[in-house]
């Protein structure tokens, strides 16, 4: 059953960059930021990254959370948060993806008339009280921070 405002968002417990465990519940008060991404290092994959961490002051300021998750591995993440000096947390969702797949994130995908199952570019709002507060389907990589905090108003 998909995902929809106003539902409990899924818990998790997944790695981070230092293969330490990170769970929704620690962050408990807070708004998050969770955005699915396909690959780190990759074009779009980057433009993202750095537009969060570009709006990274804002977002603090706001009591906000970002954490991202995509199916690289741990030491993957640790590389791609020090080539870009990223200041949020990056979470590794290994197979079978049971996270990504509870956030309509992990499925079926087309690329130049090829299909294969993959991560797909999306990103949840979720309030202080742990429940979807927006969603949004098929991101644009280079704007997706700013598109928050301008459908936000945290100008």
């Amino acid at each position: 059953m998909a995902l929809k405002v106003g539902d409990k968002a899924p818990e998790f417990n997944l790695k981070d960059s230092f293969e330490k465990d990170v769970s929704l519940k620690d962050f408990k008060g807070k708004r998050i930021i969770l955005y699915f991404y396909p690959k780190d290092n990759t074009p779009g994959c980057t433009k993202e990254a750095c537009n969060f961490k570009e709006n990274w002051d804002l977002l603090k300021e706001n009591n906000f959370v970002v954490l991202g998750i995509s199916k690289d591995s741990a030491a993957s993440h640790q590389k791609f948060i020090e080539k870009f000096d990223l200041p949020f947390v990056l979470l590794t969702d290994p197979e079978p993806y049971k996270t990504s797949s509870d956030y309509d994130s992990y499925g079926l995908k087309k690329f130049m008339g090829k299909e294969y199952m993959g991560m797909m570019r999306n990103t949840f709002l979720i309030d202080v009280d742990g429940k979807v507060e927006k969603i949004y389907f098929k991101v644009k990589a280079a704007i997706m921070a700013d598109h928050i905090i301008s459908d936000l108003g945290l100008r």
